[in-house]
């Protein structure tokens, strides 16, 4: 495995050169800005009447839209969601890419199920940092960075690592570690991660433990609070050292429950599930699942969405964040600019 830092990065392959980052969610901002912060001459690119286009405006950033960013742009990321890329890339951005561009994505899906096959001549490459974009942001502001996954897809003109690790170096990753993968081993492990392990596992191993409690009689309050708002306390303890770290820092009995009832709940069982989801990312059969869901309208998604936005924890943890105010100091996420 290789991994690269600033020391072997040089902003310079981005000197004399645009760059258009296209879309202003949690990725697309944290890269803008941090970009611009690294002396690089960024543009957003944004659909007309996107409401996005004043909180980029608002942060001094140059907006256009995709097809003038494209047009002016030597470097195209597109940060846009994943089931929009397609369609957007062949109406507005493939049609004023020149040979010689470099054409970027934050996440490999695209590039590795087909839905986007680069022009003849065109640079193409991913740099995937490993974090949401708000800690992206967040971190470079306070000088370090975010580890970030780098992949060629093609490389006509023969530099494009070079410029995808200046890439990288300029949005914080080199503080960090930039690893170098395929566009095929990052898409497939990262939507293994997120649907087995990082946001829906967790998401419904924590609400299945809220529901336990609460059936079983106890306080929503309790619940919530040995289920869910302690989960970070937990997580920050493997971020800082590993599992052997979390489990060395909590009571001998809670290492004990860890140890011999973790299993009971992950079981053999649950490892199957999690390798039949795995051949559904490799077969594309969730690729194929996904797209379909948004060209019919979401019908799934939004249901599952607001059944979820209902679910008694939510209500249950914004009482409890109501009594903890030094929460929304310095928050990630605020909804309003980013």
């Amino acid at each position: 495995m290789k991994v690269y830092y600033d020391k072997d990065a040089d902003l310079a392959r981005l000197e004399g050169k645009t760059v258009a980052i296209l879309g202003y969610g949690s990725q697309g901002h944290a890269h803008s800005l941090n970009l611009r912060d690294s002396g690089i001459d960024v543009r957003v690119g944004l659909r007309q009447g996107s409401p996005t286009w004043t909180k980029a405006s608002n942060e001094g950033l140059l907006v256009k839209t995709v097809a003038d960013a494209v047009a002016e742009a030597d470097v195209i990321m597109m940060t846009l969601p994943d089931e929009h890329m397609a369609s957007i890339y062949e109406a507005e951005i493939q049609p004023n890419l020149k040979p010689g561009n470099y054409l970027a994505l934050a996440h490999g899906f695209n590039f590795h199920f087909g839905c986007i096959q680069p022009a003849e001549g065109v640079n193409a490459f991913m740099v995937a940092p490993k974090g949401p974009g708000h800690l992206v942001r967040d971190t470079y502001s306070r000088g370090g960075g975010v580890p970030c996954l780098v992949a060629v897809d093609c490389d006509p003109t023969g530099d494009t690592l070079q410029v995808a690790l200046a890439y990288a170096k300029g949005i914080g990753g080199g503080r960090a570690g930039v690893i170098e993968t395929s566009i095929r081993e990052e898409t497939e492990t990262d939507l293994f991660g997120e649907q087995a392990v990082l946001c829906g596992g967790l998401t419904a191993l924590m609400q299945a433990g809220f529901e336990t409690l609460i059936e079983a009689g106890y306080a929503p309050e309790m619940a919530y609070f040995e289920c869910i708002h302690e989960m970070k306390l937990i997580v920050d303890l493997i971020y800082e050292g590993g599992i052997a770290n979390m489990r060395y820092s909590i009571s001998n009995t809670a290492q004990y429950g860890d140890l011999t009832r973790g299993p009971r709940v992950v079981n053999p069982e649950v490892k199957a599930e999690m390798k039949r989801i795995l051949a559904e990312i490799q077969s594309g059969a969730f690729a194929r699942e996904f797209l379909l869901e948004n060209t019919a309208g979401k019908p799934m998604f939004k249901a599952l969405n607001r059944l979820g936005e209902e679910h008694p924890s939510e209500e249950t943890g914004r009482k409890l964040r109501a009594l903890m105010p030094w929460l929304e100091q310095n928050k990630l996420v605020d909804r309003a600019r980013n």
